[in-house]
C-alpha cells in the first residue's frame, strides 16, 4: 500500500573519515563538492523533514559548516552508522512513532524516491524496519561476496539476508520464480525501533556475516522490504567507482 500523502520523515547521514579503500572518502571532491555533499544534494530532493549528518570527524564536520548542511559531531567509540544515527535520534528528542531513514554518505547517484519509498513502507505498517532491494542482474553478482542478498516472504518482508548465493536454486527448479534480490543499504526505522536496535548490542549471526541487519531478524524484528521503484546508482567504494562518479558528473 503507497501513501496518497508523502509521509513525514527525518534523515540521518553517518559519515566517517577513515575508510581502507578511499580514505576521506566523504570528503573526496566530486566536480567541485565533498562526495558527502553530493549526497546531502540528493537527500534534499526527497522533502526530508531534516537532514542531520552524524560524524566523529573535525574535518567532515567542517565541510558541513561550509556547504551549509546541519552537523552533530557524535561519540567516537560508536561501531557503526546506526549506533551514530541513534545518538542523534536521541540528542534531537525525536519521537518514538517518528521515522528515520539512513542514508550512507557516499551514495551521491541515491534516487531520492528510494528514500521515500522506505518511509512509504514504515507508514504502510507491516514492520518497523525497512529497506529496498532490486533484482540481481547476474549470475556473477549472485555469486559475490560483496553483493549482499535478502530472500523475502510472501507478506515482503525479510527472511534472510545474505553474503552467499541465496535463494540457492537446486537441479531441475529452473522454472520456479523467486527472483534473487540485491539488498540496497538504506534503512528507515521508527524512532522506537532503531532504539531497541542499537540498545540490544550485536549478535553471533551479524558477526557471521558481518550483516547489521541480521540482528533484527535474531531477535524476531521484522523488516519490510520494497523492490525499489527507481534502481539506485553505485555507491563509491573504490578507487574506480570514483572516477565514474566524477565522469558522471562531468557529463552533467
Amino acid at each position: 500500500m503507497t501513501p496518497d500523502v508523502t509521509p513525514e520523515f527525518n534523515v540521518v547521514i553517518p559519515a566517517r573519515f577513515a575508510s581502507t579503500r578511499l580514505p576521506g572518502k566523504p570528503l573526496l571532491d566530486v566536480a567541485g563538492a565533498p562526495m558527502l555533499v553530493r549526497t546531502v544534494e540528493q537527500v534534499k530532493k526527497s522533502g526530508a523533514t531534516e537532514i542531520v549528518v552524524a560524524t566523529d570527524d573535525e574535518r567532515i564536520a567542517q565541510a558541513c559548516v561550509t556547504a551549509d548542511v546541519d552537523v552533530m559531531m557524535t561519540a567516537s567509540e560508536h561501531q557503526s552508522g546506526t549506533d551514530r544515527m541513534h545518538e542523534v535520534v536521541a540528542s534531537r528528542g525525536w519521537g518514538d512513532d517518528e521515522v528515520v531513514i539512513n542514508v550512507q554518505g557516499d551514495e551521491p547517484f541515491i534516487p531520492p524516491d528510494s528514500i521515500v519509498q522506505v518511509a512509504e513502507l514504515l507508514v504502510a505498517g507491516c514492520a518497523s524496519i525497512a529497506t529496498l532491494a532490486t533484482p540481481l542482474d547476474s549470475s556473477l553478482a549472485l555469486h559475490d561476496q560483496n553483493v549482499v542478498k535478502v530472500v523475502r516472504a510472501g507478506n515482503g518482508t525479510a527472511l534472510y539476508f545474505s553474503r552467499a548465493a541465496v535463494p540457492w536454486q537446486r537441479e531441475g527448479t529452473e522454472n520456479t520464480r523467486v527472483e534473487p534480490l540485491r539488498h540496497i543499504g538504506i534503512y528507515g526505522y521508527r524512532v522506537a525501533a532503531l532504539r531497541k536496535f542499537a540498545e540490544a548490542g550485536v549478535c553471533e549471526l551479524e558477526l557471521h556475516e558481518r550483516l547489521e541487519q541480521l540482528r533484527a531478524l535474531w531477535h524476531g524484528w521484522p523488516i519490510a522490504v520494497g523492490v525499489a521503484r527507481k534502481v539506485p546508482g553505485p555507491g563509491v567504494d573504490t578507487p574506480e567507482d570514483l572516477a565514474n562518479a566524477r565522469r558522471h558528473y562531468a557529463r552533467g
